[in-house]
């Protein structure tokens, strides 16, 4: 006979316990063990939520710093424009610079202070090197001659870079070179040095009056002291003139004596009241031709010159800047470096 199953009479009393005990062991894991998926849920929708806020915050951080970084770069920008539009236009920029401020202004090929004005440029005419400076002066007083070891004589000579940097000038050019004649007017900062007329038919001097004003004149038809008298301050005997009255003053066939037709150059002259125009040119190497007397005067013309002289030129050709030369003095063409000259012709810094 089969044994009775002890579930057949229990059964729903053993289902029971075991459904409980899985119930109680259910409880106790999820209260314990399991996560909750609204908990996760509710998690995640505070983080999005505050993630949403960071994000806006970040957001308006980043765009406080967008702005910030646009405004600084702005400013940077303007800035480098300012330097670069400063650096570009120095010529017609630096006068408005140096009146806002009592420091002079000074580049490459400027130069401008409360006294004064003075821009270089850098021509290329007729396979020659050609460097034209405009000066605009405050007083006539500016303008000035030195000579070479600060003393008068024949046989005395200095660069002319030299001689400019014992004078702190701004800008200097060589002179008439008065110490390779033994005759032949010469008035410095309106003093008369030698009073002696010269020979031949090279009597035509430049003068300039205390006013800054330009003259040509002739020495057989004047004394020094008359000169000075009438108010002149400086006199340069070399010329000839290049420019009278606006005029050209020169033939294409004119020439200095001794000279030859192309050669480096030096000239002197004046537009208006206070402004004045001063032209060195290269010569004598492979690199520059030189300029005939006319070329010299219409270059002087072109600049709205009303008087322009002659000054030495040859080896003596030199322009300085800044305490830097300028151009490529040489006498034979073999060595660009500068001939000793007895005076100069200089704007004080």
């Amino acid at each position: 006979m089969r044994k009775p199953s002890i579930f057949r009479g229990n059964g729903y009393t053993v289902l029971f316990t075991i459904g409980l005990a899985a119930l109680t062991a259910f409880v106790f894991m999820d209260t314990f063990i399991f996560a909750h998926s609204i908990a996760v849920v509710e998690t995640d929708a505070v983080t999005q939520e505050s993630a949403a806020i960071s994000s806006e915050t970040d957001d308006t951080a980043q765009d406080d710093a967008t702005a910030g970084q646009t405004a600084e770069q702005t400013g940077t920008d303007t800035a480098v424009a300012t330097a670069a539009g400063t650096a570009s236009e120095t010529e017609t920029t630096a006068s408005e610079e140096a009146t806002t401020s009592s420091e002079p202004v000074l580049t490459d090929t400027s130069y401008v202070s409360d006294d004064m004005s003075i821009t270089i440029l850098t021509l290329r005419i007729n396979n020659t090197d050609v460097y034209v400076a405009d000066i605009q002066l405050s007083s006539a007083d500016l303008l000035q001659t030195a000579l070479a070891h600060g003393v008068y004589g024949t046989n005395v000579t200095e660069t002319t870079s030299t001689i400019a940097a014992e004078n702190d000038a701004i800008f200097a050019i060589n002179g008439d070179y008065y110490g390779a004649n033994k005759r032949g007017y010469v008035i410095k900062n309106g003093v008369i040095y030698r009073d002696t007329v010269r020979q031949g038919d090279d009597t035509e001097d430049l003068v300039i009056y205390a006013d800054g004003t330009f003259d040509i004149i002739d020495e057989t038809e004047v004394s020094a002291q008359e000169l000075v008298d009438d108010g002149v301050v400086q006199l340069f005997a070399f010329g000839p003139a290049l420019v009278e009255d606006g005029e050209i003053a020169v033939s294409k066939s004119e020439e200095v004596a001794r000279a030859s037709t192309s050669n480096p150059r030096t000239a002197i002259g004046i537009v208006d009241a206070l402004h004045y125009i001063v032209v060195v040119s290269d010569g004598r190497t492979s690199e520059s031709d030189g300029l005939t007397l006319y070329e010299r005067a219409s270059v002087m013309q072109q600049y709205g010159c009303t008087t322009a002289y002659n000054l030495d030129g040859g080896g003596s050709s030199t322009m300085v800047f800044a305490g830097e030369v300028v151009n490529n003095p040489t006498t034979n063409g073999k060595n660009i470096t500068e001939r000793s000259v007895s005076d100069i012709v200089y704007i004080s810094a």
